[in-house]
Protein backbone atom coordinates (compact mmCIF):
# COMPACT_ATOMS: atom_id res chain seq x y z
CA UNK A 1 0.00 0.00 0.00
CA UNK A 2 1.56 3.35 -1.00
CA UNK A 3 2.34 5.82 1.75
CA UNK A 4 -0.18 8.64 2.18
CA UNK A 5 1.31 11.85 0.75
CA UNK A 6 -0.67 14.51 2.56
CA UNK A 7 0.66 17.50 0.64
CA UNK A 8 -0.26 15.95 -2.71
CA UNK A 9 -3.56 14.30 -1.81
CA UNK A 10 -4.92 17.23 0.21
CA UNK A 11 -4.00 19.74 -2.49
CA UNK A 12 -5.66 17.57 -5.16
CA UNK A 13 -8.98 17.27 -3.37
CA UNK A 14 -9.00 20.88 -2.20
CA UNK A 15 -8.69 21.89 -5.85
CA UNK A 16 -11.64 19.63 -6.68
CA UNK A 17 -13.73 21.13 -3.87
CA UNK A 18 -12.86 24.62 -5.10
CA UNK A 19 -13.76 23.85 -8.70
CA UNK A 20 -17.05 22.21 -7.80
CA UNK A 21 -18.02 24.86 -5.25
CA UNK A 22 -18.63 22.21 -2.63
CA UNK A 23 -18.69 24.68 0.25
CA UNK A 24 -20.63 27.47 -1.43
CA UNK A 25 -23.67 28.38 0.61
CA UNK A 26 -26.90 29.48 -1.09
CA UNK A 27 -30.41 29.61 0.39
CA UNK A 28 -32.32 26.38 -0.25
CA UNK A 29 -35.83 26.23 1.26
CA UNK A 30 -35.91 22.49 0.60
CA UNK A 31 -33.20 21.81 3.20
CA UNK A 32 -32.76 22.80 6.84
CA UNK A 33 -30.03 25.43 7.18
CA UNK A 34 -27.13 25.40 9.66
CA UNK A 35 -24.93 28.43 10.33
CA UNK A 36 -21.65 27.67 12.11
CA UNK A 37 -19.29 30.51 12.89
CA UNK A 38 -15.98 30.86 14.71
CA UNK A 39 -14.98 34.27 16.04
CA UNK A 40 -13.04 35.82 13.18
CA UNK A 41 -9.32 36.50 13.66
CA UNK A 42 -7.31 39.66 13.93
CA UNK A 43 -4.83 39.65 11.01
CA UNK A 44 -1.57 39.62 12.93
CA UNK A 45 0.19 37.92 10.01
CA UNK A 46 0.58 34.41 11.42
CA UNK A 47 -1.89 31.78 12.50
CA UNK A 48 -1.09 29.93 15.72
CA UNK A 49 -2.31 26.73 17.34
CA UNK A 50 -5.24 28.54 18.92
CA UNK A 51 -6.48 29.45 15.46
CA UNK A 52 -5.97 25.90 14.20
CA UNK A 53 -7.85 24.44 17.15
CA UNK A 54 -10.73 26.92 16.91
CA UNK A 55 -11.32 26.62 13.18
CA UNK A 56 -10.89 22.85 13.20
CA UNK A 57 -13.72 22.60 15.74
CA UNK A 58 -15.97 24.68 13.54
CA UNK A 59 -14.97 22.66 10.49
CA UNK A 60 -15.87 19.39 12.20
CA UNK A 61 -19.32 20.75 13.06
CA UNK A 62 -19.82 22.13 9.54
CA UNK A 63 -18.83 18.88 7.83
CA UNK A 64 -20.96 16.80 10.18
CA UNK A 65 -24.03 18.91 9.55
CA UNK A 66 -23.42 18.89 5.80
CA UNK A 67 -23.18 15.09 5.89
CA UNK A 68 -26.53 15.03 7.70
CA UNK A 69 -28.16 16.94 4.86
CA UNK A 70 -28.09 20.47 6.26
CA UNK A 71 -27.45 23.50 4.07
CA UNK A 72 -24.37 24.83 5.86
CA UNK A 73 -23.06 28.38 6.01
CA UNK A 74 -19.45 28.48 7.24
CA UNK A 75 -17.82 31.86 6.41
CA UNK A 76 -14.50 33.56 7.22
CA UNK A 77 -13.40 37.18 7.54
CA UNK A 78 -10.95 39.47 9.30
CA UNK A 79 -11.33 41.75 12.30
CA UNK A 80 -8.92 44.19 10.73
CA UNK A 81 -9.08 47.62 12.40
CA UNK A 82 -7.18 48.41 15.60
CA UNK A 83 -4.12 49.80 17.30
CA UNK A 84 -1.57 47.10 16.30
CA UNK A 85 -1.70 48.32 12.70
CA UNK A 86 -1.07 51.90 13.83
CA UNK A 87 1.80 50.69 16.00
CA UNK A 88 3.28 48.99 12.94
CA UNK A 89 2.97 52.26 11.03
CA UNK A 90 4.86 54.08 13.77
CA UNK A 91 7.53 51.43 14.35
CA UNK A 92 8.12 50.19 10.79
CA UNK A 93 7.13 53.12 8.59
CA UNK A 94 4.42 51.18 6.76
CA UNK A 95 0.83 52.28 6.17
CA UNK A 96 -1.68 50.47 8.45
CA UNK A 97 -3.72 49.41 5.43
CA UNK A 98 -0.74 47.91 3.62
CA UNK A 99 0.40 46.11 6.79
CA UNK A 100 -3.10 44.72 7.36
CA UNK A 101 -3.63 43.57 3.76
CA UNK A 102 -0.27 41.82 3.67
CA UNK A 103 -1.08 40.03 6.91
CA UNK A 104 -4.47 38.95 5.60
CA UNK A 105 -2.86 37.50 2.47
CA UNK A 106 -0.32 35.62 4.57
CA UNK A 107 -2.90 34.22 6.99
CA UNK A 108 -5.27 33.19 4.20
CA UNK A 109 -2.39 31.36 2.51
CA UNK A 110 -1.60 29.63 5.81
CA UNK A 111 -5.23 28.64 6.43
CA UNK A 112 -6.25 27.33 3.02
CA UNK A 113 -4.01 24.21 3.08
CA UNK A 114 -5.99 22.99 6.09
CA UNK A 115 -8.93 22.43 3.75
CA UNK A 116 -11.51 24.04 6.01
CA UNK A 117 -15.03 23.85 4.59
CA UNK A 118 -15.28 27.64 4.26
CA UNK A 119 -17.24 29.59 1.67
CA UNK A 120 -14.39 31.97 0.79
CA UNK A 121 -16.62 33.98 -1.57
CA UNK A 122 -18.13 35.62 1.53
CA UNK A 123 -14.77 36.76 2.88
CA UNK A 124 -14.41 40.39 3.94
CA UNK A 125 -12.27 42.49 6.25
CA UNK A 126 -13.75 45.12 8.54
CA UNK A 127 -11.34 47.68 7.05
CA UNK A 128 -13.00 47.27 3.63
CA UNK A 129 -14.85 50.51 2.76
CA UNK A 130 -17.72 48.31 1.56
CA UNK A 131 -18.02 46.94 5.11
CA UNK A 132 -17.39 50.02 7.20
CA UNK A 133 -19.59 52.11 4.92
CA UNK A 134 -22.50 49.86 5.89
CA UNK A 135 -21.43 50.20 9.52
CA UNK A 136 -21.70 53.96 9.09
CA UNK A 137 -25.20 53.45 7.69
CA UNK A 138 -26.08 51.46 10.79
CA UNK A 139 -24.74 54.29 12.95
CA UNK A 140 -26.94 56.84 11.16
CA UNK A 141 -30.04 54.67 11.49
CA UNK A 142 -29.31 54.00 15.16
CA UNK A 143 -28.82 57.74 15.67
CA UNK A 144 -32.22 58.41 14.08
CA UNK A 145 -33.77 55.73 16.30
CA UNK A 146 -32.44 57.34 19.47
CA UNK A 147 -29.89 54.61 20.16
CA UNK A 148 -26.88 56.93 19.88
CA UNK A 149 -26.07 59.92 22.08
CA UNK A 150 -23.22 62.39 22.53
CA UNK A 151 -22.26 63.50 26.02
CA UNK A 152 -19.39 64.34 28.32
CA UNK A 153 -17.73 61.43 30.09
CA UNK A 154 -14.68 60.65 32.17
CA UNK A 155 -12.13 58.71 30.14
CA UNK A 156 -8.63 57.29 30.41
CA UNK A 157 -6.32 59.69 28.58
CA UNK A 158 -2.80 58.80 27.48
CA UNK A 159 -0.88 62.10 27.38
CA UNK A 160 1.89 60.65 25.16
CA UNK A 161 -0.20 58.83 22.56
CA UNK A 162 -2.84 61.57 22.97
CA UNK A 163 -5.78 59.18 22.79
CA UNK A 164 -8.49 57.66 24.93
CA UNK A 165 -7.65 54.20 26.26
CA UNK A 166 -10.09 51.43 27.02
CA UNK A 167 -10.02 50.25 30.63
CA UNK A 168 -8.25 47.09 29.51
CA UNK A 169 -5.43 49.19 28.01
CA UNK A 170 -4.53 50.74 31.36
CA UNK A 171 -1.93 48.58 33.12
CA UNK A 172 -0.80 49.54 36.62
CA UNK A 173 -2.02 53.06 35.98
CA UNK A 174 -0.02 53.46 32.75
CA UNK A 175 -0.83 53.36 29.05
CA UNK A 176 -0.27 49.88 27.65
CA UNK A 177 1.87 51.12 24.75
CA UNK A 178 3.43 54.44 25.82
CA UNK A 179 3.99 53.55 29.48
CA UNK A 180 2.87 57.07 30.42
CA UNK A 181 0.82 57.65 33.59
CA UNK A 182 -2.81 57.73 32.52
CA UNK A 183 -4.93 60.76 33.33
CA UNK A 184 -8.66 60.98 33.89
CA UNK A 185 -10.23 63.58 31.62
CA UNK A 186 -13.73 64.68 30.79
CA UNK A 187 -14.30 64.60 27.03
CA UNK A 188 -17.36 64.75 24.82
CA UNK A 189 -17.82 61.30 23.34
CA UNK A 190 -20.25 59.29 21.23
CA UNK A 191 -22.14 56.52 23.02
CA UNK A 192 -24.44 53.66 22.10
CA UNK A 193 -27.31 53.56 24.57
CA UNK A 194 -26.86 49.95 25.61
CA UNK A 195 -27.92 50.80 29.17
CA UNK A 196 -31.49 51.27 27.88
CA UNK A 197 -31.49 47.52 27.27
CA UNK A 198 -30.11 46.51 30.67
CA UNK A 199 -33.18 44.67 31.92
CA UNK A 200 -33.91 43.07 28.54
CA UNK A 201 -30.33 41.85 28.11
CA UNK A 202 -30.39 40.47 31.65
CA UNK A 203 -33.74 38.71 31.43
CA UNK A 204 -32.98 37.15 28.04
CA UNK A 205 -29.96 35.32 29.46
CA UNK A 206 -32.34 32.78 30.99
CA UNK A 207 -33.34 31.70 27.50
CA UNK A 208 -29.76 31.07 26.32
CA UNK A 209 -29.76 27.51 27.57
CA UNK A 210 -27.14 26.37 25.03
CA UNK A 211 -24.61 28.89 26.38
CA UNK A 212 -22.12 27.98 29.11
CA UNK A 213 -23.46 28.97 32.53
CA UNK A 214 -20.12 30.63 33.29
CA UNK A 215 -20.62 33.06 30.41
CA UNK A 216 -24.19 33.82 31.40
CA UNK A 217 -23.09 34.46 34.98
CA UNK A 218 -20.33 36.81 33.82
CA UNK A 219 -22.85 38.79 31.79
CA UNK A 220 -25.31 38.91 34.69
CA UNK A 221 -22.60 40.30 36.94
CA UNK A 222 -21.50 42.82 34.31
CA UNK A 223 -25.06 44.09 33.83
CA UNK A 224 -25.21 44.19 37.62
CA UNK A 225 -28.83 44.71 38.61
CA UNK A 226 -29.29 46.00 42.14
CA UNK A 227 -32.18 47.24 44.22
CA UNK A 228 -31.37 50.08 46.58
CA UNK A 229 -32.24 53.45 48.03
CA UNK A 230 -31.57 56.88 46.59
CA UNK A 231 -31.99 59.59 49.19
CA UNK A 232 -30.92 63.08 50.14
CA UNK A 233 -28.74 64.09 53.07
CA UNK A 234 -29.18 67.69 54.21
CA UNK A 235 -25.82 69.45 54.22
CA UNK A 236 -24.13 71.93 56.52
CA UNK A 237 -21.26 74.15 55.48
CA UNK A 238 -21.66 73.37 51.75
CA UNK A 239 -21.38 75.98 48.96
CA UNK A 240 -24.59 77.62 47.72
CA UNK A 241 -26.64 75.29 45.58
CA UNK A 242 -25.55 72.18 47.51
CA UNK A 243 -28.11 72.22 50.32
CA UNK A 244 -28.58 68.46 49.83
CA UNK A 245 -26.30 65.58 48.87
CA UNK A 246 -27.99 62.76 46.98
CA UNK A 247 -26.56 59.29 47.50
CA UNK A 248 -27.36 55.79 46.31
CA UNK A 249 -26.87 52.68 48.41
CA UNK A 250 -27.64 48.98 48.09
CA UNK A 251 -27.41 48.66 51.88
CA UNK A 252 -30.04 50.99 53.36
CA UNK A 253 -30.25 48.60 56.30
CA UNK A 254 -26.88 49.92 57.53
CA UNK A 255 -27.98 53.56 57.76
CA UNK A 256 -27.34 53.66 61.53
CA UNK A 257 -23.81 52.41 60.90
CA UNK A 258 -23.07 55.35 58.59
CA UNK A 259 -20.14 57.39 59.91
CA UNK A 260 -19.05 59.34 56.82
CA UNK A 261 -20.17 60.35 53.34
CA UNK A 262 -17.95 60.61 50.28
CA UNK A 263 -18.13 61.97 46.75
CA UNK A 264 -16.25 61.28 43.54
CA UNK A 265 -13.46 63.72 42.57
CA UNK A 266 -15.66 64.47 39.54
CA UNK A 267 -18.79 65.18 41.59
CA UNK A 268 -20.20 68.73 41.20
CA UNK A 269 -19.63 69.34 44.92
CA UNK A 270 -15.93 68.48 44.57
CA UNK A 271 -15.67 70.84 41.61
CA UNK A 272 -17.41 73.60 43.56
CA UNK A 273 -14.83 73.24 46.35
CA UNK A 274 -11.78 73.46 44.06
CA UNK A 275 -11.24 77.12 44.97
CA UNK A 276 -9.53 75.64 48.04
CA UNK A 277 -5.94 74.85 46.94
CA UNK A 278 -5.85 71.67 49.02
CA UNK A 279 -9.01 70.39 47.36
CA UNK A 280 -7.75 71.38 43.90
CA UNK A 281 -4.45 69.57 44.43
CA UNK A 282 -6.14 66.40 45.74
CA UNK A 283 -8.70 66.31 42.94
CA UNK A 284 -5.97 66.85 40.32
CA UNK A 285 -4.02 63.92 41.76
CA UNK A 286 -7.13 61.72 41.66
CA UNK A 287 -7.70 62.60 38.03
CA UNK A 288 -4.29 61.29 37.14
CA UNK A 289 -5.63 57.82 37.93
CA UNK A 290 -7.39 55.66 35.41
CA UNK A 291 -11.17 55.85 35.11
CA UNK A 292 -11.89 52.11 35.24
CA UNK A 293 -13.64 50.44 38.12
CA UNK A 294 -10.84 47.87 38.39
CA UNK A 295 -8.20 50.59 38.50
CA UNK A 296 -9.98 52.45 41.30
CA UNK A 297 -10.64 49.26 43.22
CA UNK A 298 -6.97 48.23 43.36
CA UNK A 299 -5.54 51.71 43.99
CA UNK A 300 -4.65 52.91 47.47
CA UNK A 301 -7.82 54.33 49.05
CA UNK A 302 -7.33 58.03 49.69
CA UNK A 303 -9.64 60.81 50.80
CA UNK A 304 -9.80 64.45 51.81
CA UNK A 305 -12.16 65.83 54.46
CA UNK A 306 -13.95 68.75 52.79
CA UNK A 307 -15.22 70.34 55.99
CA UNK A 308 -18.77 69.89 54.72
CA UNK A 309 -21.11 67.88 56.95
CA UNK A 310 -24.34 65.99 56.26
CA UNK A 311 -27.17 65.41 58.70
CA UNK A 312 -28.26 61.85 59.48
CA UNK A 313 -31.74 61.36 57.97
CA UNK A 314 -33.16 59.73 61.12
CA UNK A 315 -31.33 61.79 63.77
CA UNK A 316 -30.74 65.52 63.13
CA UNK A 317 -28.27 65.63 66.02
CA UNK A 318 -25.82 63.39 64.12
CA UNK A 319 -23.47 64.92 61.55
CA UNK A 320 -21.21 62.96 59.23
CA UNK A 321 -18.03 64.31 57.58
CA UNK A 322 -18.01 64.51 53.78
CA UNK A 323 -14.83 63.31 52.05
CA UNK A 324 -13.69 63.47 48.47
CA UNK A 325 -12.54 59.88 47.86
CA UNK A 326 -10.52 58.48 44.97
CA UNK A 327 -12.40 55.17 44.82
CA UNK A 328 -15.85 56.51 43.93
CA UNK A 329 -17.01 56.49 40.31
CA UNK A 330 -19.06 59.45 39.14
CA UNK A 331 -20.92 57.41 36.54
CA UNK A 332 -22.32 54.82 38.96
CA UNK A 333 -25.24 55.72 41.17
CA UNK A 334 -25.06 59.42 42.01
CA UNK A 335 -21.29 59.68 42.44
CA UNK A 336 -21.81 59.93 46.21
CA UNK A 337 -22.10 57.32 48.95
CA UNK A 338 -22.41 56.96 52.69
CA UNK A 339 -19.79 54.79 54.33
CA UNK A 340 -20.66 52.05 56.81
CA UNK A 341 -17.21 50.77 57.81
CA UNK A 342 -18.41 47.81 59.88
CA UNK A 343 -20.04 46.14 56.90
CA UNK A 344 -17.92 47.06 53.88
CA UNK A 345 -14.21 46.24 53.78
CA UNK A 346 -13.32 49.19 51.60
CA UNK A 347 -15.12 51.55 53.94
CA UNK A 348 -13.48 49.90 56.95
CA UNK A 349 -9.99 50.32 55.52
CA UNK A 350 -10.80 53.96 54.76
CA UNK A 351 -12.19 54.58 58.25
CA UNK A 352 -9.13 53.11 59.97
CA UNK A 353 -6.86 55.26 57.81
CA UNK A 354 -8.74 58.50 58.52
CA UNK A 355 -9.81 57.79 62.11
CA UNK A 356 -13.52 57.57 61.39
CA UNK A 357 -15.88 55.79 63.82
CA UNK A 358 -16.91 52.18 63.20
CA UNK A 359 -20.41 51.24 64.38
CA UNK A 360 -21.54 47.61 64.09
CA UNK A 361 -25.20 47.33 63.09
CA UNK A 362 -25.52 43.76 61.73
CA UNK A 363 -24.75 40.83 64.02
CA UNK A 364 -24.71 37.05 63.52
CA UNK A 365 -24.98 36.35 67.24
CA UNK A 366 -26.71 39.09 69.19
CA UNK A 367 -26.18 42.59 70.62
CA UNK A 368 -22.63 42.04 71.89
CA UNK A 369 -21.03 41.54 68.48
CA UNK A 370 -18.46 44.07 67.25
CA UNK A 371 -16.36 44.37 64.09
CA UNK A 372 -12.61 44.74 64.42
CA UNK A 373 -10.22 44.00 61.53
CA UNK A 374 -12.59 42.49 58.98
CA UNK A 375 -15.93 43.90 57.89
CA UNK A 376 -18.94 41.66 58.56
CA UNK A 377 -20.84 41.19 55.28
CA UNK A 378 -22.86 38.06 56.01
CA UNK A 379 -26.59 37.85 56.85
CA UNK A 380 -27.61 38.65 60.40
CA UNK A 381 -29.95 40.74 62.51
CA UNK A 382 -29.88 44.44 63.19
CA UNK A 383 -28.33 45.87 66.36
CA UNK A 384 -27.58 49.46 67.45
CA UNK A 385 -30.18 50.55 64.91
CA UNK A 386 -33.11 51.86 66.97
CA UNK A 387 -36.38 50.98 65.20
CA UNK A 388 -34.58 48.38 63.07
CA UNK A 389 -33.19 46.31 65.97
CA UNK A 390 -34.03 42.62 65.68
CA UNK A 391 -34.98 42.72 62.02
CA UNK A 392 -33.12 40.64 59.46
CA UNK A 393 -31.19 42.50 56.76
CA UNK A 394 -33.84 42.27 54.03
CA UNK A 395 -36.64 43.38 56.35
CA UNK A 396 -34.48 46.28 57.53
CA UNK A 397 -33.83 47.38 53.93
CA UNK A 398 -37.56 47.41 53.22
CA UNK A 399 -38.32 49.35 56.41
CA UNK A 400 -35.74 52.06 55.71
CA UNK A 401 -36.94 52.47 52.12
CA UNK A 402 -40.57 52.68 53.28
CA UNK A 403 -39.77 55.37 55.87
CA UNK A 404 -37.65 57.39 53.44
CA UNK A 405 -40.43 57.32 50.85
CA UNK A 406 -43.06 58.26 53.42
CA UNK A 407 -41.03 61.27 54.55
CA UNK A 408 -40.16 62.34 51.00
CA UNK A 409 -36.42 61.99 51.65
CA UNK A 410 -35.76 59.22 49.16
CA UNK A 411 -37.03 56.47 46.88
CA UNK A 412 -36.39 52.80 46.37
CA UNK A 413 -34.80 52.40 42.94
CA UNK A 414 -33.41 49.68 40.67
CA UNK A 415 -30.03 50.39 39.10
CA UNK A 416 -27.70 48.58 36.74
CA UNK A 417 -23.94 48.47 36.63
CA UNK A 418 -24.00 48.42 32.82
CA UNK A 419 -23.13 51.82 31.40
CA UNK A 420 -23.57 53.25 27.93
CA UNK A 421 -20.95 52.09 25.45
CA UNK A 422 -18.47 54.85 24.64
CA UNK A 423 -17.30 54.30 21.06
CA UNK A 424 -15.15 57.40 20.34
CA UNK A 425 -11.47 56.72 19.73
CA UNK A 426 -8.88 59.35 18.84
CA UNK A 427 -7.06 57.26 16.28
CA UNK A 428 -6.82 56.74 12.54
CA UNK A 429 -7.23 53.03 11.84
CA UNK A 430 -10.92 52.62 12.54
CA UNK A 431 -14.33 53.31 11.06
CA UNK A 432 -14.93 57.09 10.74
CA UNK A 433 -17.96 58.36 12.64
CA UNK A 434 -20.26 59.77 9.92
CA UNK A 435 -21.21 63.17 11.33
CA UNK A 436 -20.02 66.71 10.72
CA UNK A 437 -19.80 69.75 12.97
CA UNK A 438 -21.32 72.87 11.41
CA UNK A 439 -20.96 76.35 13.00
CA UNK A 440 -24.52 77.13 11.93
CA UNK A 441 -26.34 73.80 12.29
CA UNK A 442 -24.41 72.05 15.07
CA UNK A 443 -23.84 68.29 14.86
CA UNK A 444 -25.27 66.99 11.58
CA UNK A 445 -25.45 63.36 10.35
CA UNK A 446 -23.82 62.69 6.99
CA UNK A 447 -26.22 61.90 4.15
CA UNK A 448 -26.51 58.16 3.39
CA UNK A 449 -25.68 58.79 -0.28
CA UNK A 450 -22.31 60.20 0.80
CA UNK A 451 -21.26 56.95 2.47
CA UNK A 452 -18.77 55.52 2.95
CA UNK A 453 -16.85 58.32 4.59
CA UNK A 454 -13.47 56.88 3.60
CA UNK A 455 -10.25 57.10 5.53
CA UNK A 456 -7.61 59.19 3.75
CA UNK A 457 -4.57 57.30 2.51
CA UNK A 458 -2.07 60.17 2.85
CA UNK A 459 -1.59 60.27 6.62
CA UNK A 460 1.48 60.71 8.77
CA UNK A 461 2.29 58.99 12.04
CA UNK A 462 5.43 61.00 12.78
CA UNK A 463 3.71 62.99 15.57
CA UNK A 464 1.62 61.56 18.42
CA UNK A 465 -2.13 61.86 18.41
CA UNK A 466 -4.80 61.29 15.80
CA UNK A 467 -3.59 61.72 12.19
CA UNK A 468 -7.14 62.59 11.11
CA UNK A 469 -7.05 65.63 13.39
CA UNK A 470 -3.86 66.86 11.70
CA UNK A 471 -4.78 66.06 8.09
CA UNK A 472 -4.79 69.30 6.06
CA UNK A 473 -7.96 68.64 4.05
CA UNK A 474 -9.79 65.44 5.05
CA UNK A 475 -11.90 66.97 7.82
CA UNK A 476 -12.96 69.93 5.68
CA UNK A 477 -16.36 69.29 4.14
CA UNK A 478 -19.74 70.84 3.38
CA UNK A 479 -22.56 70.67 5.90
CA UNK A 480 -25.16 68.12 4.71
CA UNK A 481 -27.91 70.41 6.02
CA UNK A 482 -27.00 73.96 4.92
CA UNK A 483 -24.11 73.40 2.51
CA UNK A 484 -21.83 75.74 4.44
CA UNK A 485 -18.26 74.96 5.48
CA UNK A 486 -18.12 72.31 8.21
CA UNK A 487 -15.68 69.89 9.83
CA UNK A 488 -15.86 66.11 9.91
CA UNK A 489 -15.83 64.21 13.17
CA UNK A 490 -12.23 63.03 13.51
CA UNK A 491 -12.88 60.33 16.11
CA UNK A 492 -13.25 56.78 14.80
CA UNK A 493 -15.34 53.96 16.23
CA UNK A 494 -14.23 51.49 18.87
CA UNK A 495 -13.17 48.32 17.04
CA UNK A 496 -15.65 46.31 19.11
CA UNK A 497 -18.31 47.90 16.89
CA UNK A 498 -16.79 46.16 13.85
CA UNK A 499 -17.16 42.73 15.44
CA UNK A 500 -20.65 43.34 16.85
CA UNK A 501 -22.56 42.77 13.63
CA UNK A 502 -20.25 40.87 11.23
CA UNK A 503 -22.24 37.67 11.76
CA UNK A 504 -25.22 39.39 10.10
CA UNK A 505 -23.14 40.77 7.21
CA UNK A 506 -21.92 37.25 6.39
CA UNK A 507 -25.48 36.33 5.39
CA UNK A 508 -25.20 38.77 2.43
CA UNK A 509 -21.67 40.21 2.33
CA UNK A 510 -22.23 42.27 -0.83
CA UNK A 511 -25.71 43.59 -0.08
CA UNK A 512 -26.39 47.24 -0.88
CA UNK A 513 -27.47 47.80 2.71
CA UNK A 514 -26.06 46.40 5.98
CA UNK A 515 -28.02 43.20 5.33
CA UNK A 516 -30.38 41.67 2.83
CA UNK A 517 -33.39 41.00 5.03
CA UNK A 518 -34.49 37.94 3.06
CA UNK A 519 -31.00 36.38 3.31
CA UNK A 520 -30.81 37.27 7.01
CA UNK A 521 -34.22 35.71 7.58
CA UNK A 522 -33.02 32.48 5.96
CA UNK A 523 -29.57 32.15 7.57
CA UNK A 524 -29.97 33.71 10.99
CA UNK A 525 -29.50 32.76 13.77
CA UNK A 526 -25.96 31.52 14.11
CA UNK A 527 -26.68 27.94 15.17
CA UNK A 528 -23.24 27.31 16.67
CA UNK A 529 -20.82 30.07 17.68
CA UNK A 530 -17.29 29.14 18.76
CA UNK A 531 -14.71 31.36 20.45
CA UNK A 532 -12.75 32.26 23.52
CA UNK A 533 -14.26 32.83 26.95
CA UNK A 534 -12.24 36.04 27.16
CA UNK A 535 -14.95 37.53 24.93
CA UNK A 536 -17.73 36.48 27.31
CA UNK A 537 -18.61 40.01 28.31
CA UNK A 538 -17.73 42.77 25.88
CA UNK A 539 -17.97 41.17 22.43
CA UNK A 540 -20.88 38.88 23.21
CA UNK A 541 -22.82 41.51 25.14
CA UNK A 542 -22.25 44.15 22.46
CA UNK A 543 -23.35 41.68 19.76
CA UNK A 544 -26.56 40.98 21.67
CA UNK A 545 -27.20 44.73 21.87
CA UNK A 546 -26.43 45.19 18.18
CA UNK A 547 -28.87 42.44 17.19
CA UNK A 548 -31.59 44.37 19.00
CA UNK A 549 -30.54 47.64 17.39
CA UNK A 550 -30.51 46.03 13.93
CA UNK A 551 -33.94 44.57 14.54
CA UNK A 552 -35.21 48.01 15.63
CA UNK A 553 -33.79 49.60 12.47
CA UNK A 554 -35.14 46.94 10.12
CA UNK A 555 -32.00 44.94 9.31
CA UNK A 556 -32.70 41.70 11.19
CA UNK A 557 -35.88 39.68 11.69
CA UNK A 558 -37.40 39.55 15.21
CA UNK A 559 -36.22 36.00 15.86
CA UNK A 560 -32.59 37.15 15.50
CA UNK A 561 -32.87 39.32 18.59
CA UNK A 562 -30.54 36.78 20.22
CA UNK A 563 -28.07 36.14 17.39
CA UNK A 564 -26.23 33.07 18.73
CA UNK A 565 -28.35 30.03 19.56
CA UNK A 566 -25.49 27.95 20.94
CA UNK A 567 -22.09 29.05 22.22
CA UNK A 568 -18.99 26.94 22.74
CA UNK A 569 -15.94 28.43 24.47
CA UNK A 570 -13.05 26.31 23.34
CA UNK A 571 -10.39 27.10 25.92
CA UNK A 572 -6.91 28.42 25.26
CA UNK A 573 -3.72 26.78 24.06
CA UNK A 574 -1.05 27.75 26.57
CA UNK A 575 2.66 27.29 27.11
CA UNK A 576 5.37 28.74 29.31
CA UNK A 577 5.69 32.48 28.83
CA UNK A 578 8.80 34.48 29.55
CA UNK A 579 8.98 38.23 30.09
CA UNK A 580 11.80 40.71 30.32
CA UNK A 581 11.64 44.13 31.90
CA UNK A 582 13.25 47.26 30.52
CA UNK A 583 15.07 49.94 32.47
CA UNK A 584 11.75 51.62 33.19
CA UNK A 585 10.43 48.45 34.84
CA UNK A 586 7.95 47.64 32.08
Amino acid sequence: MPRYDASAVEAKWQAVWEKRGVFRAEPDPARPKYYVLEMFPYPSGRIHMGHVRNYTMGDVVARYKAARGFNVLHPMGWDAFGMPAENAAIERGVHPGAWTRRNIDQMRAQMKPFGFSIDWRREFATCDPEYYGQQQRLFLDMLAAGLVTRKAANVNWDPIDMTVLANEQVIDGRGWRSGAPVERRELTQWFFRISDYSEELLAALDGLTAWPEKVRLMQRNWIGKSRGLQFRFQTRGAPPGFEALEVYTTRPDTIFGATFAAVSPDHPLARALEADPAVAAFVAECRRMGASEAELETAEKRGLDTGVRVVHPFDPSLELPVFIANFILMDYGTGAIFGCPAHDQRDLDFARKYDVDVITVVSPEGPGFTVSGTAFTEPGRMINSRFLDGLDVEAAKAEVIARMEASGQGEGVTRYRLRDWGISRQRYWGCPIPVVHCPACGVVPERPENLPVRLPEDVSFEAPGNPLERHPTWAQTACPACGGPARRETDTMDTFVDSSWYFARFTAPHAKGPTDLAEAAYWMNVDQYIGGVEHAILHLLYSRFFARAMMATGYLPPRAIEPFDALFTQGMVTHETYATRGLNGR
